[in-house]
């Protein structure tokens, strides 16, 4: 019965047999069409050469593990400069400024964008090449080699632009000599001084400093290290720019070398005389309209006065608003308050007409020259002047009397001859006078502001734009 059984399973597994191997061995021809159609794939990818150990398609992933074994990265420890424990490594920096986004008189700082380019060279990245062909990365290879840690003083904000990818590159060459550029935003301070404002001149610029002691920053071609686009401000014009380099001292740590951007704007003024320069001559000039009008009119002077006033403190709230909060006078300011004061002393004047005039009525009905029926009201204009409008009753008639009548004493005889024919007698007066005549007849306080404010006001201005232009 045994010997049954053991004929049985051998009978089983010589007809299983030829059929193992049959699946055997069309599983080795798909593993091997398998394999040759990766390497062909691969060998087409990267000029030629099969990896057969890649476990991936990516080719963006094997063509980096190629790269850090081309590059040696694993073999040295790049938490270290080239050549640590030696000199100082020279690096070499290249600017080419692509924006000039804003500037802020506010915030007294301003924005550029621009490239940023380091040359250093690092032997530890040597390879060997052929062709003395450089090879080029971007940002995640940067990530596991030494860069140069440059920084901007007195900066407030910076960024690396990041659409669509992170805007870096690192160019390798086989001598070992390192290109690293990145794309950088970046926020400055500019100690801006506004005591022209707005007919000044700003002086700013971009420091660039090392923060470790041990590297030394230069311009790598000199004055052409700094290359400019066409750049075109709302309210500057961008007169020069120029790099320059100094040095910093830290009290605890020593002496560093900075790199200076610098760049000087001159601010565009039609802005200005637009918005604010033209509308204060023309309140000032407004002002002057109330010399022409009749004194008497006091609604209409003194609603013209108030309003310029008004219109006057609207335009220099306006301009402090827009300007940071200086303790020292600006040029604006000081053409805004002039021309305030002008504004102000046009109704100070009116109110000195004003008074002077009722004054001047008031003596003349207490000493009867004008009638007890006189309104003052009625009468608008009484200066001296011919009005149509105006009707004037006659003074009454003085009774005669013989205590009112006047007697000439003859003249006594003088050695002196007469006057001839066409000579003027002057009477000199004193400034006293002068002043009692003039308050007297206030209506020549007018006659008078007609012609010395508008002077005055030519006067200012031919002195303040010779100054400050």
């Amino acid at each position: 019965m045994n010997f049954a059984l053991s004929v049985l399973r051998l009978m089983c597994l010589a007809w299983l047999w030829p059929v193992a191997l049959f699946k055997g061995s069309n599983t080795q021809n798909q593993r091997r069409h398998k394999d040759v159609y990766l390497g062909e794939n691969t060998q087409h990818k990267h000029g030629g050469r099969i990896d057969f150990k890649t476990k991936k398609s990516d080719s963006t992933k094997s063509l980096l593990i190629k790269s850090e074994q081309l590059l040696r990265i694993e073999d040295h420890d790049f938490a270290m400069r080239p050549g640590f424990g030696g000199s100082a490594i020279p690096v070499g920096i290249d600017v080419q400024v692509e924006s000039i986004d804003s500037i802020s008189e506010v915030n007294m700082d301003f924005t550029m964008t621009l490239y940023l380019r380091h040359y250093w060279q690092d032997d530890r990245l040597a390879f060997p090449s052929s062709n003395n062909k450089s090879r080029t990365f971007d940002a995640r290879l940067v990530k596991k080699i030494w860069v140069p840690d440059v920084f901007f003083v007195h900066s407030k904000r910076s960024f690396i632009h990041d659409t669509t990818m992170e805007n870096i590159m690192l160019r390798v060459y086989p001598d070992g000599n390192i290109l690293y550029s990145v794309r950088i935003t970046v926020t400055a301070l500019c100690s801006m001084d506004f005591s022209r404002f707005p007919l000044d001149t700003q002086n700013c610029s971009l420091e660039l400093e090392k923060f470790a002691n041990d590297l030394m920053l230069y311009w790598k071609n000199g004055n052409d290290s700094l290359r400019t686009d066409e750049i075109a401000l709302s309210q500057f014009f961008i007169e020069e720019f120029h790099p320059s380099f100094g040095l910093a001292f830290y009290s605890s740590t020593g002496w560093y070398n900075r790199l200076y951007i610098n760049f000087i704007l001159r601010r565009h003024i039609f802005f200005f005389m637009l918005q604010t320069y033209f509308p204060t001559m023309l309140m000032v000039m407004l002002s002057w309209v109330s010399f022409w009008i009749d004194r008497r009119a006091v609604p209409a002077r003194v609603s013209l006065g108030i309003t310029t006033v008004l219109t006057m403190s609207t335009i220099i709230t306006g301009v402090s608003a827009s300007m940071p909060q200086v303790s020292y006078v600006k040029a604006v300011d000081i053409y805004l308050w002039a021309s305030f004061l002008f504004v102000f002393l046009s109704v100070i004047e009116y109110a000195a007409v004003n008074y002077f005039t009722t004054v001047e009525e008031m003596k003349k009905l207490q000493k009867g020259k004008l009638p007890a029926s006189y309104d003052a009201t009625q009468a608008m204009a009484y200066d001296g002047c011919f009005h149509d409008d105006i009707d004037v009753s006659p003074f009454p008639e003085l009774p005669t009397t013989p205590s009112t009548t006047r007697t000439i004493p003859p003249r006594a005889s003088s050695t002196e001859p007469p006057p001839t024919e066409g000579t003027r007698l002057w009477r000199k007066r004193s400034v006293g006078k002068n002043i009692r005549f003039i308050m007297s007849n206030s209506y020549m306080i007018d006659s008078y502001s007609r012609i010395i404010f508008p002077l005055a006001y030519l006067l200012f201005n031919i002195i303040y734009w010779c100054i400050y232009s």
